[in-house]
């Protein structure tokens, strides 16, 4: 079964969470549609077909992986190379 990139679980696991608990129960105690449509697309990324299951899939998933790396643009630039190009600039 194909997974969704960590970061797009991770996304979609919080954004489910903020829906939930902002956006206001219909008639009934039924969820709203931005619930109803986050739910769905957890079930389909994690290959469920009830939410609690999906909810516990993708936390579980996420537990099992290593948080994310700095962005590349937070990463220090390369060391210029002597002669005043870095290596593989123009190759």
């Amino acid at each position: 079964m194909l997974m969704p990139h960590p970061e797009v679980l991770r996304r979609l696991l919080a954004e489910y969470e903020e829906a939930a608990a902002d956006e206001p129960a219909g008639a009934a105690g039924e969820p709203g549609p931005r619930t109803r449509d986050l739910a769905y697309t957890l079930c389909v990324s994690t290959g469920t077909r009830d939410v609690r299951r999906a909810l516990e899939a993708a936390r579980r998933r996420l537990a099992d992986t290593p948080e994310p790396a700095a962005p590349v643009d937070a990463l220090e630039p390369a060391a210029p190379v002597p002669g005043g190009t870095r290596a593989g600039v123009g190759d």
